[in-house]
């Protein structure tokens, strides 16, 4: 690693070597000369005057790049398309003349672009689902689990830890069926000339629109995907960079969500995210164990949240079939993008694998406010021992706030359940208050809602998408 100079730090501490490659420049000029490839194959198949000769010496050298040639003859024509023209034609001599035939700079550009978009958006995809399916292992672990809800961060009506769980996994469901329709909807340019109007295309085939036609198609085929967008300028249109990253800032909502959530329950002391024997908590005060992957979590999210607004300015400020404002703000912020919601992923599988519940504590927790919530079934106990429910329910909120302040100004534990036992309106013994502080009584339908969502939701997606579970995440801490 460089010491000099600024390195990114999505590179060096966040993304998987996976994503990063995916955006690499290896990556980029190979599928330039796949692209040169199914291009001239296409044209041959479609009567060109191409040989076979000249197809095989392109294919013969489409992983071999001579990157020195292609820098010398850039600082010479300062264009990195036709750089790479000249290298590959001077690695295939007799191909030269029909390398890159009829195209565009954009031919090889967008749709070198578009490939590694939907290739990194099948990887998120991947990481994705294995969220989904770590995290259902737990609700479905903790769905009996009672533990105290929040409204406002206020204690209320209990839940379960796995009913709790299912809400950050319905937010990633969701994230899916988006992420899924925007990889449905991705297409090529294809080979659509310098305004979009294949000018160039209609001269070399003799004005035959239908073999032009069906050149598009080829090479979508070729390169993997269904077809290609049915009309643009000289690119796609930037709209498609807005959907893309949108997607990813979807993501990083719900993950920012969940590590919310994770660092309130650690401040609880009633969940904890993983922590290495020999990690360091803080610099001063050795005894901390800070949710630093929660935080990172947070961190990364803010990032592409914001990031997605650079697309979007991008897309609305094109002018007509094209201008070069685009260029500089697309290789920030598509790759970045890319590589942040990479690392939120592998962040959130981490924490979700090694998640540790403290069920004492929650316990603890939760029966300190159960005696509040109780009221209503001790009250219904009491009206049928004959007492008067007006009546009662005006002397269990007096009790209430006199047990409240005992907690809050007092500093001492609830004592609701004394202070009724020990008046005579109630005829309840502390004994039979105490048989209503079940707390698996008062979490509803929680446990039949988790395993009914993961029944029903989570495991025909999972099911769908088997071959692509199993993963484990490794962090740099």
């Amino acid at each position: 690693m460089p010491t000099d100079r600024y390195t990114s730090p999505l590179s060096e501490r966040y993304a998987s070597r996976e994503m990063q490659y995916i955006f690499s420049q290896d990556k980029k000029f190979r599928t330039w000369r796949k692209l040169w490839i199914a291009l001239a194959e296409s044209e041959m198949e479609l009567g060109l005057p191409i040989t076979q000769e000249q197809i095989d010496e392109l294919k013969a050298h489409a992983e071999d790049i001579n990157y020195d040639v292609a820098k010398e003859r850039e600082a010479l024509v300062r264009h990195d398309v036709m750089s790479h023209v000249y290298a590959y034609g001077v690695q295939c001599p007799t191909a030269k003349g029909i390398i890159h035939l009829g195209a565009t700079s954009c031919y090889v550009g967008d749709n070198t672009d578009l490939i590694i978009m939907t290739e990194a958006l099948q990887l998120v995809r991947k990481k994705l689902l294995n969220v989904i399916n770590e995290l259902s292992k737990f609700a479905i672990k903790y769905k009996d689990l009672p533990t105290l809800a929040f409204t406002h961060f206020q204690p209320a009506q209990p839940t379960t830890v796995g009913k709790r769980a299912t809400l950050w996994l319905q937010e990633l469901v969701l994230d899916l069926a988006d992420l899924d329709y925007v990889i449905d909807s991705m297409r090529l340019l294809g080979s659509k000339g310098t305004t979009g109007t294949q000018a160039s295309f209609l001269e070399l085939f003799d004005g035959d629109h239908e073999r032009i036609k069906k050149l598009d198609q080829m090479i979508a085929e070729k390169m993997g995907f269904s077809g290609v967008y049915a009309v643009s300028g000289q690119t796609y249109s930037r709209k498609v960079d807005s959907r893309v990253l949108n997607v990813l800032s979807g993501i990083a909502l719900s993950a920012h969500k969940f590590s919310n959530d994770v660092r309130l329950l650690q401040h609880l002391k009633e969940v904890e995210e993983p922590f290495e024997k020999n990690q360091i908590g803080s610099s001063a005060m050795a005894y901390k164990r800070n949710p630093m992957r929660s935080e990172r979590i947070a961190s990364l999210s803010n990032y592409v949240i914001a990031d997605v607004i650079n697309p979007m300015l991008v897309s609305a400020t094109q002018w007509f079939e094209r201008t070069l404002d685009d260029s500089a703000n697309k290789r920030l912020s598509v790759p970045e993008g890319f590589l942040a919601i990479d690392g939120i992923l592998d962040l959130y599988l981490n924490v979700v694998d090694g998640m540790v519940v403290y069920e004492k504590v929650i316990y603890k927790h939760l029966m300190a406010e159960l005696p509040f919530m109780a009221t209503e079934n001790i009250m219904m106990d009491a009206v049928k021992a004959g007492g008067d429910r007006q009546e009662l329910h005006e002397k269990i909120r007096t009790l209430s706030m006199e047990a409240g302040m005992t907690v809050k100004v007092e500093g001492k534990d609830n004592n609701l359940l004394e202070l009724i036992a020990a008046d005579p309106s109630f005829n309840l013994t502390l004994e039979e208050l105490q048989k209503c502080m079940e707390p698996s009584r008062y979490v509803g339908r929680a446990p039949q809602q988790t395993e009914e969502f993961v029944q029903e939701v989570i495991a025909p997606i999972l099911e769908a998408n088997r071959d692509v579970l199993g993963m484990t995440a490794e962090i740099n801490v």
